[in-house]
């Protein structure tokens, strides 16, 4: 009996632990996040931009300076990214860009876009039209066929 109880103890002692290192390191992850969020705040501008092209894409892939894809961590040089090629001025850039935000940008119009840095943050409005909100998928729609409704054939009569 001594040994099960003090299994149990020493198993709870290390969750305890676990769930501490989680909270303090989740603390201190959500101050950098907000810090970030008020640098960004503070470099934003509102651009008017030719959205030429976007894809999602590795950072290697993009075209982006070598400084960026440098500084950015290892673990999301791999994956894929939101990224916008886009006419601003007389200049062509590529830029990064919010998933939100990304599904928003109509592809071959003029929108009006808040950047910060080389980072589209949000869309203002799109020259010609509405900012189309995409529409938010439930859970279970995900697995649903799509139901096709077929148009009668022309020139048949029955």
């Amino acid at each position: 009996m001594d040994t099960f109880l003090t299994v149990v103890l020493v198993i709870i002692l290390v969750v305890a632990g676990l769930l501490a290192l989680l909270y303090f390191l989740g603390t201190k992850a959500q101050k950098k996040q907000a810090e970030q969020q008020e640098m960004m705040d503070a470099m934003a501008q509102t651009v008017s931009m030719l959205i030429i092209d976007k894809k999602k894409m590795k950072l290697a892939d993009a075209g982006l300076p070598k400084q960026v894809v440098d500084s950015t961590p290892k673990y999301l040089r791999w994956s894929k990214m939101p990224v916008v090629k886009a006419k601003i001025g007389p200049k062509v850039m590529t830029l990064l860009s919010d998933p939100q935000v990304f599904e928003q940008l109509p592809v071959k119009q003029e929108a009006k876009v808040v950047v910060s840095g080389i980072y589209i943050t949000k869309v203002k409005s799109v020259r010609g039209g509405q900012v189309v909100q995409p529409k938010k998928k439930k859970f279970f729609d995900r697995f649903k066929k799509s139901k096709k409704v077929e148009a009668p054939a022309k020139g048949k009569k029955k």
